[in-house]
């Protein structure tokens, strides 16, 4: 670990600070709520693309997809592929509805549907994925850092932290959307950055690379057998699309910024913009992290002051060296991925350039925090607060909430990105939560909107089941062995599928069921 040179720095801190001014620019105009949570609706459509491509470009891809390349090979980049056809059905179904519906929030409507039970479920879900993202990215920012100042990985979420939270209290939804055009084309020209400076460091250039890649199956998108058990093109497509589908059509972060445009149609051009900015993002990334593996395969030597940095890590402090070299020495390529890229930023990156990289990665955590802080400050404002709190609010009293709400949700961001330190892949961790709080939020929304007969009484039961299979799938792996059988077999990440399947389709058979006893009766 080292200290940063004062020129990188003071490229850190200019950045930092051209974000708080933006806040404070924006502030101006933040008068009331609607201004806060929808900017009025005046954000112009390709803004809002690249917003929404800044959200999903965040450190967890920055840092996480080349640490998952490194350790692995391209099978996450199918869950880019996946994107355009969530896309679709969110640009021709989600975005007109919301727009008509003319509610900020995407789980109001649950309500009218189902019951208040519905929207509450639907919200707890929702911030507890919140809370799971910003810490995973928190933990990103962090771990790129510590590497290059040495200071703590608290320290660092805390005046990172800080500085998401003034902006975002004092510019709302609008200031959040365009540091997020400024933070879209910081992150990408950082990652071009990084790519040619890896491949000018590489010994034979990008012939050898490609000659490493092939050798070490580093360019696979996974088998395409119908193995549902590993990580294969199959389970990764359908994780893609259930998880892309919910972010399109359930996740407050989206739906808050089809508000924000003039009109249905920018909304959906605001997605597909996304989605074409985002695949090749993705790909940028894992080309990145076959690279550095080709470039630490030449260079092994310097691959054991990584080994050691983890073995520190997921070791009691007061482990004797031969314990700790015996952890370097069972680790692989999987257990530090991540540290790869913020090892080689410190050892090969000259000053200056230094200062743009980490900013890049600044920018990616940053504008996913500070949109996820928005958006579950929006929730707890419309779900919470005015539903059950204080229906009789003032305008005063509820833009008050929503900033008190921001500063709420930004510490307890941090605090989950402390509890993440010592996990050994970002991607996996965030991947995991998501697909576990997000499955019967899709599924309970889907039964709704295409099952117009479905009530109250058919989505109670169907999500009670869904529930049940949902925590069967999630912590089955705790049960005792002579109890194996009853284990989960499916890969962790089919429990989106899985669970949101459960739901809907639980739902359509009981609507079904109700209906032909019906007629029977008749």
């Amino acid at each position: 670990m080292k200290g940063l040179p004062v020129f990188d720095l003071a490229i850190i801190f200019i950045y930092l600070v051209g974000m708080i001014l933006v806040g404070f620019y924006f502030s101006r105009k933040n008068k009331n709520t609607e201004q806060f949570t929808k900017a009025s609706g005046l954000i112009p459509g390709w803004a809002i693309g690249l917003s929404i491509y800044a959200t999903f470009l965040s450190s967890n891809t920055f840092l996480g997809v080349p640490g998952k390349a490194f350790g692995g090979n391209w099978n996450a980049f199918v869950f880019s592929i996946s994107m355009p056809f969530a896309a679709w059905i969110a640009s021709k179904y989600f975005v007109p509805f919301y727009r008509n519906s003319g509610e900020i929030s995407a789980y109001t409507h649950l309500e009218n549907r189902f019951g208040a039970w519905a929207r509450v479920y639907a919200v707890i879900c929702f911030l507890l994925t919140q809370l799971a993202r910003m810490g995973s990215i928190f933990f990103g920012i962090a771990l790129s850092l510590q590497a290059l100042t040495g200071f703590s990985m608290q320290i660092i979420m805390v005046v990172m932290g800080v500085c998401i939270i003034l902006y975002t209290v004092l510019g709302g939804i609008e200031a959040v959307i365009w540091t997020e055009v400024v933070q879209a084309v910081v992150k990408t020209f950082g990652a071009l950055l990084i790519l040619y400076l890896i491949i000018s460091n590489m010994p034979g250039g990008v012939s050898k690379i490609v000659a490493i890649g092939q050798s070490a199956n580093k360019f696979s998108l996974g088998s395409l057998k119908p193995d549902f058990i590993g990580s294969s093109f199959w389970v990764v497509l359908l994780y893609g699309f259930f998880i892309n589908l919910n972010n399109f059509g359930m996740d407050q972060n989206y739906i808050q910024r089809y508000h924000t445009a003039s009109s249905s149609k920018a909304a959906s051009k605001s997605i597909w913009l996304c989605v074409w900015l985002y695949i090749p993002a993705s790909l940028l990334f894992f080309i990145i992290g076959s690279c550095l593996y080709a470039y630490y395969e030449v260079t092994p030597d310097l691959i054991q002051s990584i080994k050691h940095q983890v073995a520190l890590e997921r070791l009691p402090i007061n482990s004797s060296p031969a314990t700790i070299l015996n952890l370097e020495n069972t680790l692989t390529p999987a257990d530090y991925g991540d540290k790869i890229m913020p090892h080689f930023m410190v050892t090969k990156i000259p000053v200056g350039l230094v200062g743009l990289i980490v900013s890049a990665i600044l920018s990616a955590a940053m504008s996913t925090i500070s949109s996820g802080m928005n958006a579950s400050a929006t929730v707890f404002s419309v779900d919470i607060y005015k539903r059950y709190i204080k229906p009789d609010v003032t305008e005063r009293q509820n833009l008050s909430a929503l900033h008190i709400a921001t500063i709420g949700f930004g510490l307890l961001g941090m605090l989950a990105g402390i509890a993440m330190i010592g996990v050994k892949s970002i991607l996996d961790v965030w991947w995991e939560l998501s697909g576990i709080f997000a499955a019967g939020m899709l599924g309970l929304f889907l039964l709704g909107i295409v099952s117009r007969q479905s009530k109250n009484h058919e989505a109670i039961i169907a999500t009670m089941i869904g529930i049940a299979v949902i925590i069967w799938m999630t912590f089955s792996y705790l049960l005792p062995t002579k109890y194996e059988a009853f284990s989960y077999p499916l890969h962790k990440n089919m429990i989106i599928v899985v669970g949101t399947l459960t739901i809907f389709l639980t739902g359509i058979i009981l609507t079904k069921l109700k209906n032909k006893k019906v007629t029977t009766t008749n």
